[in-house]
């Protein structure tokens, strides 16, 4: 487990389906608003939801995040895109509702870029999000990322064209020993 002062990364196990599924998947209009692609019923069994633990791939690492107080399951946590050349990817985090405005999802971006940076030997990371996320990018730029650029209205969202913001971290720029909380 990659462990910071209030939450943890660990590997995703099949208890956290059922969990992550119910509030985050179907949550229609919170998942229309995490994914690009677009929200279909699906059920959390049969191996159909899309938190269920998979074979690993070289261009995804998905975590959950924990609650180090409590063990309690808090959200998912995800590098994608990995390119290896380029040595860069993508980061994405989901808490639970209940763990919200708790000041993980700061810690939770810090736990990637850990990841990313000193696990991995990534050289940048990047997070996309729609311009209103004013929490994402929040974390974001508490763990130093900046504001690159806004797409405007290139988000399809519950019947709208809506702007996304990239925001970046070179590895050179990350500074651990000054998580700002």
């Amino acid at each position: 487990m990659i462990r910071g002062k209030l939450t943890g990364l660990r590997a995703r196990l099949p208890e956290d389906v059922p969990v992550l599924h119910t509030e985050l998947y179907d949550d229609v209009a919170t998942r229309s608003r995490a994914d690009s692609r677009p929200w279909r019923p699906l059920s959390a069994g049969g191996g159909h939801s899309p938190y269920e633990p998979a074979a690993p791939t070289g261009d995804a690492v998905v975590f959950s995040a924990v609650d180090l107080t409590s063990g309690e399951l808090a959200g998912e946590a995800l590098l994608w895109g990995i390119d290896t050349h380029n040595r860069g990817a993508h980061l994405g985090i989901s808490l639970r509702p209940g763990s919200r405005g708790r000041g993980f999802g700061a810690e939770v971006v810090q736990l990637l870029c850990q990841y990313g940076f000193t696990v991995r030997g990534l050289h940048r990371l990047q997070v996309d999000t729609l311009a209103d996320n004013a929490a994402m990018i929040g974390a974001a730029l508490r763990a130093g990322f900046t504001l690159e650029g806004t797409l405007r209205r290139s988000a399809w969202v519950s019947g709208a064209f809506v702007d996304e913001v990239i925001l970046g971290l070179p590895a050179a720029e990350w500074q651990p020993e000054h998580w700002q909380r």
